[in-house]
């Protein structure tokens, strides 16, 4: 963690650690299991639980910590800032009802896609993915859209620190042949990936632009592997998909947002 400065409040860093913390998984963490997750001493974890309990952000329950609702709002506030979020919503359930797939939308972080819509399908059965889960961008069509996107200098510095390690037999290990990808996907418009993250899942993707025609999202369908190809793929989905991420475009210009 960085040190105090004028550009730097430690003590907002360790609130939004801890924050994390217990945003994990079971979803209600001791003193200890804070602070060892959020990197902190029991110490500074205790008197920041105790603020953020005095805040309504959490409670304790004997032992065990929890969020409470308000904390949510602190996710909402980034999607609500979102100027293309509201009309992306009512775009992606027709597209959903259209083609009968589960659809996504989702940003870049670092080397990370963050969801901020997800509408899952019946036939695939992944609801632990929903808004705010994080997948490897490489692994996945929409973090692919996302990261032929950037420019040259980001996209070496991605190359270069990401690990390229096989998931599944499908998965791209070679930097060069994966920019090589992310050229392609930049002269195609869309991006393809096959079991190369779940053998079980494939997907299409393209970019959502903005007004000055910034990539700024990426919307994507996804179906089960084995039942699809690449080309059939194009045939069913692009014209759906590239339709979607312009009207998601249009109403957020028309907006005037």
């Amino acid at each position: 963690m960085a040190k105090e400065s004028d550009g730097f409040v430690r003590a907002i860093a360790r609130g939004f650690s801890i924050v994390e913390a217990l945003g994990k998984p079971p979803g209600r963490h001791t003193l200890s299991e804070a602070a060892a997750t959020a990197g902190l001493t029991r110490a500074t974890a205790r008197r920041i639980l105790a603020t953020l309990v005095a805040l309504n952000y959490c409670e304790a329950e004997g032992r065990y910590f929890s969020l409470r609702p308000r904390a949510l709002g602190l996710g909402l506030a980034y999607l609500n800032a979102l100027p293309y979020w509201g009309f992306a919503q009512r775009a992606l359930e027709d597209l959903r009802n259209e083609i009968n797939e589960s659809c996504a939308l989702a940003v870049l972080d670092e080397g990370e896609i963050v969801y901020v819509l997800r509408l899952p399908a019946r036939r695939i059965l992944s609801s632990n993915l929903g808004i705010g889960s994080r997948l490897p961008a490489h692994l996945v069509s929409l973090g692919r859209v996302l990261l032929a996107s950037l420019p040259p200098e980001q996209r070496s510095h991605y190359l270069t620190m990401t690990d390229f390690k096989p998931v599944t037999p499908h998965t791209i290990t070679d930097p060069r042949a994966f920019d090589l990808e992310l050229n392609r996907v930049n002269t195609q418009g869309y991006a393809w990936v096959d079991g190369e993250l779940d053998p079980a899942i494939c997907g299409i993707a393209v970019p959502v632009r903005d007004h000055s025609n910034a990539v700024v999202a990426a919307v994507s369908i996804n179906t089960i592997s084995g039942t699809v190809t690449e080309e059939e793929a194009k045939q069913r989905y692009l014209v759906a998909l590239k339709r979607t991420a312009q009207d998601i475009r249009t109403q957020t210009a028309a907006s005037g947002s």
